[in-house]
């Protein structure tokens, strides 16, 4: 059995800022990939949303702020998102398409390693 963490944190203000200003710009990459979703044809998958990221933080330089395992996290939240709505369409149900997130629905980020 896999037992997950959480732990409720009291940064100080300067802390407090960045995470939010983190916390931002993953929302804004979350909205980006369903953007590129779609206008694109193509099936993109959790791979290629993460081969996306390079090119990503060379055009968009607040991404460097960001630890890239967050950032991967993003993708894999959109493509857990897309896979739970096609199963839920395969059996039967009436889906539509993922939705933006504005700022007060996207609260949350994922270390899912240890940084020092």
């Amino acid at each position: 059995m896999n037992y997950n963490y959480r732990y409720r944190i009291e940064p100080d203000e300067a802390v407090e800022t960045a995470l939010e200003r983190h916390i931002d710009t993953c929302r804004q990459l979350y909205n980006h990939y369903l953007y590129e979703l779609r206008n694109t044809d193509e099936y993109l998958s959790y791979t290629a949303m993460q081969n996306m990221l390079p090119d990503l933080k060379d055009w968009w330089g607040e991404l460097n702020d960001v630890y890239s395992k967050v950032l991967q996290t993003v993708a894999r939240r959109v493509s857990d998102n897309l896979d739970r709505l096609k199963e839920k369409k395969d059996n039967g149900h009436k889906v539509g398409m993922l939705k933006w997130k504005p700022p007060r629905e996207y609260r949350s980020l994922t270390y899912n390693c240890f940084v020092e």
